[in-house]
């Protein structure tokens, strides 16, 4: 059936209404701080949410939109706090017993993460969850848990943290999950850990948000991760169903020692990238050698529209934050992260900084 616009909603609502149009720009200014500058994306929260009014959706319609509101409000305002620091999340199984050796793993883990400053988020349920957090301790810890048929409290070191939020909805808590984190820490888990899984590596691989390391941890003597690359590697790289590079977007690793090397690694070189429009920016904490920049440019033309990936020192087009960086400008194609990821792994590598 053909998508066809809401008539009923056109005809109550026109944008040209002077008098809603007053009305809504006057109360973006009451609710503005005092000294906050307008901005024109509050006007069109407002309007969405006039819309919605407007055309008098259902009861649980409009709860479900009001709860998901009101809980990325709080789980904003959570981040805000810790807006500054360094963040990691690792999933896995909520009935992972205290004396298996994962559990015993996921704690050292998330020591290891807080040694290392980065907070660990989890879902701040049993199992792995509560291992990592209490290796990471109640200081370095954000918990998200969630709101369950059956009872579903949170681990003993998120218990009474006002580093604790308790979602509604599983879509609302995944988007915290990975806002912020700047790696993904799989364990060994259930229907929820490889939801997760799937969701990350889904998200990376086309682009919905930024190229991160995704870790597959499991204990020296377990197959349960390398048994599941043995089958994307048949059914969904050999099958055509992925890019063969996709593989590279998730890694096998064996110890919390490996894990955390490898998502430290990940950033020694590599700081940021985004899009300016057309072209994609590599932020880079120091800049390539002129060989470096020549066996980019010789190896992964196959990601560049244009075929030249240029090394930039202008600060002319930088965000503030961003003018000590080097860039790397080129027109991505926008689908082959994991030779992007690639690409990362080459500029993070030493060698290949000038000095």
């Amino acid at each position: 059936m053909k998508n066809e616009q809401d008539n009923d909603l056109n005809r109550h609502y026109s944008p040209s209404s002077t008098e809603l149009n007053n009305k809504i720009d006057e109360l973006i200014k009451l609710a503005l701080p005092a000294g906050a500058k307008e901005h024109k994306l509050y006007k069109e929260l407002f309007l969405a949410a006039t819309r919605l009014v407007q055309a008098e959706r259902g009861h649980w319609d409009t709860k479900i939109a009001k709860n998901a509101l009101t809980e990325m409000d709080k789980g904003f305002t959570l981040l805000e706090r810790f807006k500054h620091h360094r963040k990691v999340t690792v999933f896995g199984s909520a009935r992972t017993p205290v004396d298996h050796p994962l559990y015993q793993q996921a704690v050292a883990l998330g020591q290891q993460l807080a040694d290392n400053g980065f907070i660990v988020i989890t879902g701040a349920g049993g199992g792995i969850m509560a291992a990592a957090h209490e290796g990471a301790g109640q200081d370095n810890a954000l918990g998200f848990n969630i709101k369950l048929p059956f009872e579903q409290y949170a681990n003993e070191t998120m218990e009474g943290s006002d580093a604790l939020l308790t979602f509604q909805f599983f879509f609302i808590r995944k988007l915290f999950f990975v806002k912020e984190t700047e790696a993904v820490v799989l364990c060994p888990g259930g229907f929820g850990t490889w939801d997760e899984a799937m969701e990350v590596l889904t998200l990376i691989q086309t682009g919905k948000t930024p190229l991160i390391p995704v870790i597959l941890l499991e204990t020296p003597d377990s197959t349960y991760w390398k048994d599941a690359i043995e089958y994307f590697e048949k059914h969904l790289r050999d099958q055509q169903y992925i890019l063969p590079s996709d593989m590279g977007l998730m890694k096998l690793l064996h110890t919390p020692e490996e894990a955390t090397q490898e998502i430290i690694q990940f950033y020694t070189n590599y700081n940021s990238s985004r899009w300016f429009r057309e072209t994609f920016a590599i932020r880079m904490n120091h800049p390539l050698t002129e060989q470096a920049l020549t066996y980019i440019n010789q190896n992964y033309r196959d990601i560049s529209n244009n075929d030249f990936i240029q090394q930039v020192y202008d600060d002319s087009f930088k965000e503030a934050e961003f003018q000590h960086l080097t860039y790397l400008l080129f027109q991505f194609t926008g689908k082959q992260h994991g030779r992007l990821r690639e690409l990362v792994d080459y500029i993070n590598l030493f060698k290949n900084w000038t000095t």
